[in-house]
């Protein structure tokens, strides 16, 4: 992961001469860096068989900040070049002012790789991911004839990440990014309903593009339309609900994962500020977030700060063990950095966040999950949802959930919104199944105006006393 030589991208900066502009910005402050990216991306969309949009984006630039204590100078430009390099270092240096910090330890270089390093746009034919598209989308028109309209998306992605620090360690990684998304809309007696699924992850094209795989995301996609097209208004009230595996962590991201990233907990303004070493979920319950899991959406060989991705335990058998932290807020609160420095892009300075956050599987057969349900949900699949930080609140809309009574599955249900706040949610876990699975690596999040791909992973879990969203009951 380190070099001795500093090129990016090859010609743009001599390595002594930039070194020696960071230092300049970065004298007397406690860190810095400075970070440089080159980003190609491709996306081609088929809607209701045609082409709606084939778009190829290229893009390179550099970052470099300046810490000192609380306050950050962060500058950036497209413009690699010296000039351009020296301007910014000039803005970073105000927030150093007169110094008196000193220089924190570099991050330990790594040599571990997690993904590949070929670039998955070049890896395959832009003609043949066009009959790809028409292929699908005449393929789930042949499965059922309700099937009045398809949209497919294929994506992908490669950037190129070097950071050099003020010490003179240099740091790179080349991260591949590939995904496939199939959306279909059925219609009967005058009713539609939409379906959708998909993955990929840091690989090439050629795993979602393969036929077996796409052709078990179509049926998915296709299979929660039909679903929906049977489903019956939700109830609405307080119910037991018992959540499904994999995707639906994306509840565990939203409503508790966010509160335990180390800014929010540094300046208290998190529901778990404060509650390190407390037992603040059930029994059995342990959530880690993993940055290392090969070939994931979620995962970073190093973050954007150069330090390490690890597997973190966050909450563990249910008491409050560690957060997330970036180098500046791990610094400030005296503890190592975890490697959850993350940023979108040059353009952005790093902050603690998510990587593949998952809670741990448990003993229960998910069957014996709902059969305990006499009255409840069981929800499958989620759509979007939002959260109150401070306070841990969150509304989740369902994508797929069925009406159970009697540990019995009665009906699917649809517009159903799962309602409560993260912190009251983890101490109300009853059971956890033994099916602990990860997203199929579709997750992006946001916060602060940036947005990153994560990875989110549950099994399927039994909780008392939800609030659900729906008609009257």
């Amino acid at each position: 992961m380190s070099d001795s030589v500093f090129r990016p991208f090859e010609t743009a900066f001599d390595r002594d001469t930039a070194l020696g502009v960071l230092r300049e910005a970065t004298a007397g402050a406690d860190d810095g860096e400075l970070f440089c990216e080159r980003r190609v991306s491709e996306s081609l969309m088929l809607d209701d068989q045609r082409i709606k949009s084939a778009s190829y984006n290229a893009s390179e630039g550099f970052g470099l900040r300046a810490v000192c204590g609380e306050v950050t100078g962060y500058a950036h430009s497209t413009h690699m070049t010296m000039d351009a390099l020296r301007r910014a270092a000039e803005t970073a240096r105000l927030a150093v002012g007169h110094g008196g910090g000193v220089l924190a330890d570099a991050p330990a270089p790594t040599n571990q790789r997690l993904y590949t390093d070929a670039d998955p746009i070049a890896g395959t034919a832009f003609a043949v991911k066009i009959d790809l598209l028409r292929e699908i989308d005449d393929f789930l028109r042949g499965l059922d004839a309700r099937v009045v309209q398809v949209s497919v998306m294929i994506a992908a992605g490669h950037t190129q990440v070097e950071i050099l620090r003020p010490e003179g360690l240099h740091l790179r990684d080349i991260r591949p990014m590939s995904r496939l998304n199939i959306s279909v809309i059925v219609e009967q007696d005058g009713r539609r309903e939409s379906g959708s699924a998909g993955g990929g992850g840091r690989a090439g094209l050629e795993g979602v593009m393969a036929r077996d795989a796409w052709q078990a995301t179509a049926r998915e996609a296709l299979r929660i339309a039909l679903v929906n097209l049977r489903a019956e208004p939700a109830p609405a009230g307080v119910f037991d609900v018992v959540l499904g595996p994999g995707w639906p962590g994306i509840l565990l991201h939203e409503a508790v994962g966010h509160g335990l990233e180390g800014d929010f907990n540094r300046k208290g303004t998190s529901a778990f500020a404060g509650l390190m070493g407390q037992q603040v979920a059930a029994k059995g319950v342990t959530v880690l977030d993993d940055g290392t899991i090969p070939d994931r959406r979620g995962s970073i060989t190093i973050d954007d700060e150069g330090t390490p991705s690890a597997r973190n335990v966050l909450i563990e058998d249910g008491v409050l063990v560690g957060y997330m932290q970036d180098r500046q807020n791990a610094r400030l609160v005296g503890v190592a950095p975890t490697g959850n420095g993350r940023r979108e892009s040059y353009a952005h300075p790093p902050m603690p966040r998510m990587t593949n956050t998952y809670m741990l599987g448990g003993d229960t057969d998910p069957a014996d999950l709902v059969a305990e349900l006499r009255d409840g949900i069981h929800a499958v699949g989620f759509g979007g949802g939002q959260v109150d930080i401070t306070n841990g609140k969150f509304v989740f809309s369902c994508t797929e959930a069925y009406r159970v009574k009697n540990g019995k599955v009665v009906a699917p249900v649809k517009g159903a919104t799962l309602i409560g706040d993260g912190a009251t949610a983890l101490t109300k876990i009853r059971g956890l199944g033994n099916d602990m699975a990860l997203d199929p690596g579709m997750g992006t999040c946001g916060k602060a105006g940036q947005w990153v791909p994560v990875g989110v992973g549950q099994p399927s879990l039994l909780i008392g006393g939800l609030t659900v969203g729906g008609s009257a009951a």
